[in-house]
């Protein structure tokens, strides 16, 4: 058998996207904004893809900036898992003294 090097993964999809809901326990929804042409008129196209991802320590707020990366199944909907929180989602209200 091949020996291969531990602690090496294969090349996976990630993604940047923003944190949309907190649908759950260690559970996120992130959404994907791209924009793509139009097939006939070739003027470009908003569009966005909201997929489920896997926040194991509960880190992400609603408007964070995040990374996500692929994963093997987690569960009916999770595909994906937050590798980074790019950026924090300014805080509203402040301190109220």
């Amino acid at each position: 058998m091949s020996e291969a090097t531990p602690n090496t993964r294969n090349s996976r999809k990630s993604l940047i996207g923003e944190v949309t809901s907190s649908s759950g326990d260690k559970t996120i929804k992130v959404t994907y904004f791209y924009k793509t042409p139009h097939p006939l008129y070739r003027k470009e196209i908003k569009r966005k893809t909201v997929v489920h991802a896997h926040d194991a320590e509960n880190e992400c707020g609603i408007g964070d900036k995040v990374e996500i990366m692929e994963t093997r199944p987690l569960s009916k909907l999770k595909r994906w898992r937050v590798t980074r929180v790019i950026e924090r989602a300014p805080k509203i209200g402040g301190d109220a003294a």
